[in-house]
């Protein structure tokens, strides 16, 4: 099912949270911090995105996330961007868990959660050059982010813990 509602070519307008905030551990997007789903499904594996060329870390596979607006809940941040990018139906996706990556002046969150239904990702917008599922097993293989590189371990582990069904496909 491909259901993008937004204009894959386009670069959506930049919002006041839009914005890179410094200090003495580094730069980082989204005033208010940022977020990303990992979502999960047994049968598929993993949502990522390949982010393409001309963003932070382009060429590398991600999650759909970016920053998060001044009233948006971490959660809420992840799922609506993961709709504005990859066209992932709000009410498929179930919240199991967060991981906080904190520097003091900003926070990372991803989202772990279960896709309660499979569905086909489509681009909703010009920040991706590919999306697809990705089996558990073949993630490591890929050129990652370096946080989703640094993470992967112990967010594999995590959705094995937190879902027995997600335990099984991953086989741990």
């Amino acid at each position: 099912m491909s259901r993008a509602h937004h204009d894959p070519s386009a670069r959506r307008p930049h919002g006041p949270e839009d914005t890179w905030v410094e200090g003495p551990d580094g730069r980082y997007w989204g005033r208010h911090g940022a977020a990303g789903l990992l979502l999960a499904h047994p049968d598929a594996g993993v949502l990522l995105q390949l982010r393409v060329e001309w963003s932070h870390f382009g060429g590398t596979w991600g999650l759909p996330g970016g920053a998060r607006k001044a009233h948006e809940t971490p959660e809420q941040a992840a799922i609506r961007e993961a709709d504005e990018e990859a066209s992932v139906p709000p009410d498929a996706v179930e919240v199991l868990a967060t991981r906080v990556f904190d520097v003091g002046y900003w926070s990372y969150t991803t989202v772990l959660a279960k896709a309660s239904r499979l569905f086909e990702p489509a681009m909703g917008d010009a920040e991706s050059s590919e999306l697809r599922w990705v089996p558990f097993s073949e993630v490591a293989a890929l050129p990652l982010h370096p946080g989703v590189a640094a993470e992967w371990p112990e967010l594999r582990a995590s959705l094995t813990a937190l879902d027995e069904e997600l335990a099984a496909a991953i086989g741990e």
